[in-house]
Order: C-alpha cells, then structure tokens, then sequence
C-alpha cells in the first residue's frame, strides 16, 4: 500500500488523505494510482458507506506534478483514476484547506459533500499551461455553477476563496482551517449510519442522468489534451512556468 494515500477507518467512514506535503499533495503516477485502488477498494467493501477526502500538511491538491506531467506517456493513470472519483458508487465528502489547483480543484467537483477552509485557494488552471479543462470539469464546473460562471473561471484561471466556492456551489460551507476536518468528519459519521444500500441507491438517482455527460466530456476533454499537450502554446507555459518567467505568447 502507498504511503502517498493515507488510509484511516472511522466506523463505516473511510478517510482518505493525500500524503505528499512537500508537494503540497500534487499528484504523481504512484499517488493518481493509490487513489483509484483505494476507491475501488472501498466501493467493494460493505463495510464502507462513504468515503472523506482531505490533504496533509494544510493543502488539499496542487494539481499534477510538473515532473511528472512532463514524463506522462499514454499509459498514464490519471484517466483510470479520475472515472473511479467520477463514478464512485457511495457517498463522497472533501475536506479542503489551502491550495486546491488543477487536478485538485476538479477531483472536488465529484464529491458529494464538500467543506472547505477559509484558506482555500481554488483555481482551474488550463488556458494559462495552453492545456484544455480534465476530469470532466467541463461538464461538472458549468452543472454546479452554472454556464456563465464556468466560462468565467475556464477563461480567466483566477482564483477562488472560501467565500466564492460556496456562493458558486462548488462547496457546501466553509470554515475556520481548524474546524473543517473535524466538521467533515462529524457529517462523514452522520452519512455512514444509515444503510448501504439506501445510500448506494439514493446516489445513483442522484448521479444517473450525469452518466452519459460525463463520459462525453472525458472524451471530449482527451480529444482536445491530445491537441494541445506538448503543443507551442503547452511547451512555452511549462517552460514560463519551470524557469519563474511570464510566458510569451
């Protein structure tokens, strides 16, 4: 088991932990990998009814590695991880504090419940690397918020507080740092007591009209990262990016 994701059982509650710190939790191929075989795992598991997601060291995600983003081959789990978080069968909560980016800030958009610091720092970083929305996010960022903020927050890459993840839906309430993992937790304990069977129903009513968007936009989304990773645009924002310069366009 890889200490990149941290495994903890509280009752029927899984938490589950992203481990890289010093990263601020960015993915590698070894963690995208722990990721999916602990929700595989859980989901087969009768003795889980949900699932916690949360980030050590006081960050949720920084996205995808930048070393690992270079070396990405076509056998690159992050696809195989990101269907197992979009398609997850039982209820899934976030606990998010700091730097959620990339990868980190649409990871959230799957989750059921989600409560997050008054740290956060929430971006949806595409245009800016000359890369294309993943995760599905394309679909999932207009579904919660709506069209007119998606594109807002595609197009611009800004930032997102505490505050705005919840006036935009993205999160279900926010917190003091020190109070949203154990608030999380406590609504984590509240889901897990009732039935699995009632609650892996309740959310494929929920979650079954998404089914067909969501496969749509992973193909889509892969389409158009195929297009633009390693492209002009996607070479000079890594290169802007490893060398602490403004890109030139």
């Amino acid at each position: 088991m890889s200490d990149t994701v941290l495994h903890r059982r509280d009752g029927a509650l899984l938490v589950l932990t992203l481990n890289r710190p010093a990263k601020k939790n960015a993915f590698s191929d070894e963690q995208w990998v722990a990721l999916r075989e602990a929700l595989r795992e859980a989901g087969a598991d009768d003795g889980v009814r949900a699932v916690l997601l949360t980030g050590a060291g006081g960050n949720f995600c920084s996205g995808v590695d930048i070393n690992d983003m270079v070396a990405a081959g076509a056998d690159h789990p992050f696809e195989s991880c990101a269907r197992a978080v979009a398609f997850f069968e039982k209820p899934l909560l976030a606990a998010a504090t700091g730097v959620a980016v990339g990868g980190g800030a649409t990871l959230l958009l799957h989750c059921d419940v989600i409560y997050v610091g008054s740290s956060l720092r929430m971006r949806f970083p595409f245009v800016n690397l000359g890369l294309v929305p993943e995760f599905a996010s394309s679909y999932m960022l207009q579904a919660i918020v709506g069209a007119r903020q998606a594109a807002e927050l595609m197009y611009t890459a800004e930032w997102i507080d505490g505050e705005r993840a919840v006036a935009t839906g993205i999160a279900t309430a926010c917190f003091a740092d020190e109070l949203v993992l154990e608030r999380a937790l406590a609504k984590g304990r509240e889901i897990a007591q009732w039935p699995l069977n009632a609650l892996r129903e309740t959310k494929r009513t929920l979650k079954s009209h998404q089914r067909e968007a969501l496969e749509r936009a992973f193909r889509v989304e892969t389409e158009g990262m195929l297009r633009q990773a390693r492209s002009p645009e996607n070479i000079e924002a890594m290169m802007a990016f490893l060398e602490k310069r403004a890109p030139r366009w």
